[in-house]
């Protein structure tokens, strides 16, 4: 895959669960069912939301709700079509689409031969 795409991130809090499970690896399973092309969770140090509460690493007592994005990149068809399977999570934070141009994405692993 190379050329024009979309990403979707998902800014969550690392808290954030449906049906006792992290929220981000829902999202992540979701995608992965869907056939989208691959997504990964980054987990924040810091950061705040709609409750303007900042929540970090260095304060033991603010060390919980910390910040996870779920970033997402295929194609714009593919992820907009991936887009309903968060409306029924009832995701409390933002979601961003970017295009993006892909210039390298290389799936499964390649053999020795294409390596060298």
């Amino acid at each position: 895959m190379s050329g024009r795409g979309l990403r979707l991130t998902v800014f969550l809090d690392d808290t954030d669960t449906w049906h006792h499970r992290p929220m981000y690896t829902e999202i992540v399973h979701r995608a992965h069912a869907a056939g989208l092309a691959g997504a990964s969770v980054f987990h924040g140090l810091e950061g705040f939301g709609a409750t303007q509460v900042v929540h970090t690493t260095r304060l033991l007592s603010m060390a919980d709700d910390l910040p996870v994005a779920v970033v997402i990149i295929d194609t714009e068809e593919a992820v907009r079509a991936f887009l309903p399977q968060l409306d029924d999570l009832l995701i409390e934070g933002v979601a961003v689409l970017d295009q993006v141009e892909i210039v390298h994405h290389r799936g499964g692993r390649a053999t020795q031969r294409e390596a060298q």
